[in-house]
């Protein structure tokens, strides 16, 4: 009798200390089923990949998801849903999609860009815009007619800022006495460039520049060599070209080399 109650006593105090480590497993128990942790933490794995901090408000919101989701498909694997031939349909489309996701993340983490391909990208992009920067205004009409106007107005002392709020169709520098800002002159249309090109600082064009947009009378303000972001500021935005282009050519690749008969 006494061996008896030793061994169930041990049973117990077995049972009590696995019981913790169970339910660490497990996020919750629904209607006696266990919702294990795995899919919290897997939900958070995808959120993360997102871009978003997965913080304790966020987590628990990720919890309760998890929990809601077990209630709605519990009360659909009741009523027969999975057998349904739209179900099948579905999660063969999703199977394909998360297994497509999976092979680009992986491709990817072994093929990740280098500081060295960073680098050279930005190299590459300071030699093709390495040059002059021009601040220019403009006042943008419709008609000769009106741009002959107005470059009258200003050789008799008219103010350019003044008649460009009030008479530019550019709505953006218009607004603006026909500020253009700073920028390259590969920015602007072929004829509007070369114009500006062709200008130095402080002057007006002579006659009104015609492009497909209307007549511009232009203004040149200033020039300066051009002023470049550096690697750091933008290593970010080159490292995630530089990301796609090679996906890009990952996927292409796979394309030329399947057999579609």
């Amino acid at each position: 009798m006494k061996n008896k109650l030793v061994t169930s006593f041990a049973l117990a105090a077995l049972l009590s200390a696995l019981a913790p480590v169970g339910y660490a497993q497990n996020v919750a128990i629904v209607n006696g089923k266990a919702v294990p942790k795995a899919r919290v933490e897997a939900l958070s794995q995808q959120v993360a990949r997102s871009g978003q901090q997965i913080t304790p408000e966020l987590e628990q919101q990720i919890k309760n998801e998890i929990i809601t989701r077990e209630i709605f498909m519990q009360e659909a694997q009741k009523k027969g849903l999975e057998t349904s031939a739209s179900f099948r349909a579905q999660m063969e489309l999703a199977r394909q999609s998360i297994l497509i996701r999976e092979l680009f993340t992986n491709y990817q983490t072994t093929n990740a860009v280098t500081d060295e391909e960073i680098k050279a990208e930005y190299d590459k992009f300071v030699a093709a815009n390495v040059g002059k920067e021009y601040r220019a205004s403009h006042i943008l009409v419709e008609k000769e007619a009106e741009a002959q106007a107005i470059l009258a107005e200003l050789k008799k002392g008219g103010n350019f800022s003044d008649i460009a709020k009030k008479s530019s169709k550019d709505p953006g520098s218009g607004a603006k006495g026909g500020d253009l800002d700073w920028a390259p002159a590969s920015n602007y249309v072929a004829e509007f460039a070369h114009a500006l090109t062709s200008m130095t600082k402080g002057q007006t064009s002579e006659a009104p520049v015609k492009s497909q947009f209307g007549y511009h009378i232009i203004r040149l303000d200033d020039v300066r060599d051009a002023q470049l972001p550096t690697l750091e500021q933008v290593k970010p935005q080159v490292k995630q070209q530089l990301e796609q282009k090679k996906l890009a050519k990952y996927q292409e690749a796979l394309r030329s080399k399947a057999r579609v008969e």
